[in-house]
């Protein structure tokens, strides 16, 4: 229990002390012991609901590379990550590389189509589409676009186009990849946008309320409620979000309204990604693999059980 649990029994103890020695009559008893029994079971709640569960995981295997930042896994197993604004793609055994100097740093890499690899520099405006083997096979320039667009987030959308936010109007929309056209999607965004992810079918956001917002290849935009506030994050589904907070990961189980705490062997690390069932921990040494101990959990179900 506690401190502040232990005060406030002590507390409660104090005042049914004081209460027995000036008791008038078995009335005024009876109300003033129903009361104190409502504070004890009020608190008694109030501290089991305040804990987190505790889920474990348990380590499957590790790799040892130094990188700076370690992008993730796309649909075939291979691990991408940077270093010295390099990008790397490890195939089993072979490593292959791209690098672009006159674009200036990488902003993000998005890897979920393996065959179409999405690079954006934002200092320039730009973005460029590389090939399975890391080959330019085209290059973005929004300035160039005859309605400019000024991009500050970028991802793969379905049927050859991006996802873009546009901070000139603050409005989402998407580009054609084959025709060179882009499209606003839905209205302005008003709070602003503090983390992002997409797919081929979703753009979704936190704005600087902690609102999560969804918007669909069709402009309809939804909500679905506040999120913890967290340094990063990663949205499962419409109804579970891991995300880190003082150096703890959490999972967030919107179902039930839970929170449960992940125990980690690595109690510092810079980044987490999750990935066909499997949980990669990216520490100073390395990354990670992990999975969850107890296969038949549900509440893990299609979440993190392993191969």
């Amino acid at each position: 229990m506690t401190i502040e649990c232990v005060f406030c029994y002590q507390r409660i103890v104090k005042y049914l002390s004081l209460t027995l020695l000036n008791l008038n009559s078995l009335m005024y008893f009876s109300i003033t012991m129903k009361y104190i029994l409502f504070l004890l079971v009020l608190l008694v709640t109030n501290f089991s609901f305040s804990q987190n569960e505790k889920l474990k995981l348990t380590k499957i295997d590790s790799v040892s590379i130094e990188v700076d930042t370690f992008i993730g896994y796309d649909g075939f197993g291979n691990c991408f990550y940077t270093k010295n604004n390099v990008i790397y793609k490890k195939v089993a055994a072979t490593t292959i590389q791209y690098q672009n100097l006159s674009l200036g740093k990488i902003t993000k890499v998005d890897i979920l189509n393996p065959l179409k690899v999405i690079v954006f520099y934002e200092g320039f405006n730009s973005v460029i589409i590389l090939d399975n083997q890391l080959n330019e096979i085209q290059k973005v320039d929004f300035s160039l676009l005859e309605t400019p667009v000024v991009a500050s987030a970028i991802g793969i959308s379905g049927q050859n186009k991006l996802w873009v936010f546009n901070t000139l109007n603050q409005q989402i929309g998407l580009y054609d990849l084959n025709t060179a056209t882009y499209q606003n999607l839905g209205i302005p965004i008003t709070e602003g946008i503090s983390y992002y992810q997409t797919d081929f079918n979703y753009f979704q956001w936190i704005d600087k309320q902690n609102q999560w917002n969804v918007c669909t290849i069709y402009g309809r935009i939804f909500q679905y409620g506040k999120v913890e506030v967290a340094t990063n994050m990663q949205l499962l589904s419409e109804n579970k979000v891991l995300f880190l907070d003082k150096e703890k990961l959490y999972l967030r189980d919107r179902n039930i309204d839970k929170r449960y705490q992940i125990e980690i062997v690595e109690k510092s690390f810079k980044k987490f990604y999750y990935k066909d069932q499997i949980l990669s921990i990216f520490t100073n040494k390395g990354i990670y693999h992990t999975c969850k101990t107890n296969r038949n959990d549900c509440l893990w179900n299609n979440i993190y059980t392993c191969k």
